[in-house]
């Protein structure tokens, strides 16, 4: 199997668990957040959705130097805009997916002012600040919901809200 098929069929898994997720994702909640600390259940949700489109970046060059990258977003204002984010980004995102095992066998540096932090195969960079991004941030935002009473869909099994 091509390393291209195995990456697909688990970022389509997962971008698929995910949305189901952002879906829950209530209006009327966006600036609640845990603690003083926490993002907001809409700065999450909007970090969320835009991940995938981090893939670009990864599948589209030999490196991202970090001293580049563009300013936070701006929180989302309705579970509605979050969605179309979040379909654009792993819409887009899958279609660059597309690449022989040699492209993802091939080395990816993650640099900040030029200065190389370190190099991974394009494939595990991908996986790394992609899908285990998305995956860690799913975690929160089910948490978030379960907080907020909102019930939460089935990610790896049912739920305890969906049994």
């Amino acid at each position: 199997m091509a390393i291209r098929d195995a990456l697909l069929a688990e970022y389509d898994h997962e971008m698929g668990t995910t949305r189901r997720l952002l879906a829950r994702v209530p209006d009327d909640r966006l600036s609640w957040r845990p603690h003083p600390k926490s993002m907001t259940l809409g700065g999450l949700a909007t970090h969320l959705a835009n991940l995938p489109a981090w893939g670009g970046a990864i599948l589209n060059g030999a490196s991202f130097d970090l001293a580049g990258a563009p300013p936070a977003l701006e929180t989302e204002t309705s579970c509605a805009a979050v969605l179309v984010r979040f379909d654009e980004a792993s819409r887009r995102t899958r279609g660059w997916m597309d690449r022989t095992d040699a492209e993802y066998a091939a080395p990816w540096r993650l640099e900040r002012g030029g200065h190389q932090m370190f190099s991974l195969p394009r494939v595990a960079a991908f996986k790394m600040f992609v899908i285990n991004h998305i995956i860690h941030h799913r975690g929160q935002l089910s948490v978030y919901l379960r907080l907020n009473d909102v019930l939460v869909p089935s990610i790896y099994g049912p739920t305890a809200d969906e049994t």
